[in-house]
């Protein structure tokens, strides 16, 4: 059964919705001395957009001197931690290992970092990319132990720069 209160609520927003129609307000038209009932979309902020480049480059690129430019988020730079399961890599001129978290089931990174010569794989099945006077070349990284890349991998000992990190699982 209804109660009284919910009997009069019904009837109180029936009252209004009649009021409303017969005002004109659903039906499109605005009778004189209306409120205005423009769209505000138009002053509503724009939409978040992902353009995937790196968050705070410039400031790692100030104080670590590596170029991060754009990704996807699963391969981020990270404090070397031993056993973390971490992409490791060695660069001549560096006198520390630079390191990556990856996430995911894939991952990728755009970045330039000059001559790098060996990562250490982790779980994750990778592909790096870098490049020699001009030109591309790729290089397979094995799980969980170093690989030799660029210029100890090359037998002209050219100074690679790593240019792209892919991973996945």
């Amino acid at each position: 059964m209804f109660s009284v209160a919910r009997v009069v609520g019904i009837v109180a927003v029936a009252a209004l919705v009649g009021t409303a129609m017969a005002s004109g307000e659903f039906s499109g038209s605005s009778p004189a001395g209306s409120v205005d009932t423009t769209l505000v979309a138009e002053e509503a902020p724009g939409y978040a957009v992902e353009d995937f480049n790196y968050p705070d480059a410039d400031k790692i690129l100030a104080e670590e001197n590596i170029v991060l430019k754009r990704g996807d988020g699963h391969i981020t730079l990270a404090d070397c931690v031993t056993g973390t399961g971490q992409l490791e890599l060695l660069a001549r001129g560096r006198t520390e290992k630079v390191c990556f978290r990856v996430t995911g089931n894939s991952g990728w990174l755009t970045l330039e970092i000059p001559a790098v010569h060996a990562i250490r794989g982790n779980d994750y099945a990778t592909t790096v990319d870098m490049t020699v006077d001009s030109e591309e070349k790729s290089f397979d990284v094995a799980k969980n132990t170093w690989t030799s890349v660029g210029e100890s991998a090359d037998p002209e000992r050219r100074d690679h720069t790593l240019v792209e990190i892919r991973t996945s699982k």
